[in-house]
């Protein structure tokens, strides 16, 4: 849920109006076409469709930083079902940051390519460090991470299912283990490569159909120019061994990250924390 459960109760129609009035309007949009066109042909039906729409004031930007976080925290959900689920949130560096594609880079590593694009689903990540760790000793039956571009600082997450003959306590040592690992020592280049070979690839494969390719170009402009994806893989390919330890060291820390749990009611030892 975005937002307090109490502004959403107490919303009134004039609330609606207004942000719909300050928010949507062409100064404060951005639009993108891809796809086989004539551009002057093209400009001009933008211009038939939309030129008419009156601009309004821009509308202020007054985001207060959150402080950093104090010290770790943890969340217990307990409930119906038989499945126990762990999500771990770091806070995380927005998508113009230096240390973003590192980061990007330590998430292909550690979790597996993950997707930055709504309309596409990532690689397998059988070979990453946690699937490894993880499924393949049956503590997990699933284990996932994601990075998001966005405009502010965000999350950089993990989700995982606990096996049901594993414990939530086991899945955490392990994820621990292997963030550590990384802070210590640094990958190999050969890692390295890997990585970001399958982020390559995954950005290609979401930029294969027009729809993605709009969507690319609309997305970076959104949260800073058209020129952060063109230079997305030249960026990707900086990325040194040292620069992922460094960003493994500044964001994977205990006292950086919200550890949730659920632990289903009906799951024996699965309810031990």
């Amino acid at each position: 849920m975005i937002g307090d459960l109490a502004d959403l109760q107490t919303l009134q129609r004039d609330d609606l109006f207004s942000h719909y009035r300050t928010y949507y309007i062409p100064n404060n949009a951005v639009l993108a076409v891809a796809g086989d066109f004539e551009a002057q042909s093209m400009l001009e039906q933008l211009r038939q469709a939309y030129e008419s729409i009156p601009s309004g004031q821009q509308p202020a930007r007054s985001i207060s930083p959150e402080p950093a976080q104090a010290g770790g925290r943890q969340l217990t959900i307990n409930g119906q079902g038989t499945t126990t689920y762990i999500e771990i949130a770091y806070h995380a560096p927005p998508a113009t940051h230096p240390d973003f594609f590192p980061l990007m880079v330590a998430d292909s590593l550690l979790s597996g390519a993950g997707s930055l694009n709504m309309f596409s689903a990532g690689l397998s990540n059988r070979t990453s460090r946690l699937y490894r760790a993880l499924v393949e000793r049956e503590l997990a039956v699933s284990i996932h991470g994601g990075l998001q571009a966005t405009i502010d600082p965000f999350l950089y997450s993990f989700t995982a299912i606990v096996h049901p003959e594993s414990s939530s306590e086991k899945v955490i040592a392990a994820i621990e283990t292997e963030i550590q690992h990384l802070m210590d020592t640094p990958p190999s280049q050969e890692e390295i490569k890997r990585a970001v070979k399958q982020a390559r690839a995954l950005f290609a494969y979401s930029s294969e159909s027009v729809t993605n390719q709009a969507y690319w170009l609309g997305f970076s402009e959104m949260i800073t120019s058209h020129g952060w994806v063109e230079n997305y893989l030249t960026q990707l390919e900086a990325v040194t061994t040292r620069d992922v330890q460094s960003a493994a060291r500044a964001y994977l820390q205990p006292q950086n990250r919200t550890l949730g749990l659920y632990l289903p009611a009906g799951n024996g030892s699965q309810g031990r924390t």
